[in-house]
């Protein structure tokens, strides 16, 4: 049976940061976040060409009959070729790149594509998943055994990322196609989130908050009384009945 989902998305620039070079997107098919990063405004240009062409896909596809999986790598692909185009105007933006992680719906499934530091969550009968692995030196470390993961939490080069969508060149996304279920939440979300919030702290908000909006402003919240040392971008929805309202509620800037 196809289903709705019911989504709230917010941004903060965080404690330290003067500027916000995370980008996020939410519709009732298509949910994104974009973590830049380069010198000279590039992060903060990167991460909204990603998300503009994410938008474009949203406006784009037919409402029946796409292929997710193809559909989504392709938009990754074309935002990878306008960081391209946007490095050679300018040689300045040469090294400029951004995250993205993104999931394309359908009423029944959806699509994955990931690339960087920026996750996906799955809560799923109360227990919560991860379904994104980190494009990071450290959990480079993590799988080869070099380092556990209460080490890699706390090691000083936790925020290397090895694999980003970016100016020098394509970089392949992970792709999954995943089965939804009614009930299901999923959390999108940038690295300023989930270097200040835990996962014993996602999963308690995620779990005793049930609208997404609140959930939303009750992650950035915390993350920010944590200090958010960087910029925190945060999506939530969750799978409905057919029938039940989309909702979108979208925070950019501290205090907005």
């Amino acid at each position: 049976m196809k289903h709705n989902i019911r989504y709230a998305a917010g941004s903060d620039v965080g404690r330290r940061r003067e500027q916000n070079e995370d980008a996020g997107y939410a519709s009732a098919r298509l949910l994104a976040v974009a973590d830049g990063m380069g010198g000279h405004a590039a992060g903060e240009l990167a991460s909204s060409a990603a998300i503009a062409v994410m938008r474009e896909l949203d406006t784009k596809l037919p409402e029946t009959g796409a292929d997710l999986e193809a559909a989504l790598e392709g938009a990754v692909a074309e935002a990878g070729r306008r960081l391209v185009e946007l490095a050679e105007i300018d040689p300045a933006r040469r090294g400029m790149g951004t995250t993205v992680t993104a999931m394309l719906w359908d009423g029944y499934a959806f699509s994955l594509a990931h690339l960087g530091d920026s996750r996906g969550y799955l809560l799923r009968d109360g227990a919560l998943y991860q379904m994104t692995k980190d494009h990071t030196l450290v959990q480079s470390m993590v799988d080869e055994g070099r380092i556990t993961e209460d080490q890699a939490a706390v090691h000083p080069r936790r925020s290397m990322v090895l694999r980003v969508l970016g100016s020098e060149g394509r970089a392949d996304p992970d792709m999954a196609l995943r089965e939804a279920q009614l009930g299901d939440r999923y959390l999108l979300c940038s690295d300023g989130l989930t270097n200040v919030l835990g996962p014993e702290t996602l999963h308690e908000v995620l779990t005793t908050l049930a609208d997404p909006a609140a959930a939303v402003q009750r992650l950035i919240d915390l993350a920010n009384e944590g200090g958010s040392p960087d910029n925190v971008t945060v999506v939530v929805a969750d799978v409905v009945s057919p029938g039940e309202g989309d909702e979108m509620v979208y925070r950019v800037g501290a205090g907005a």
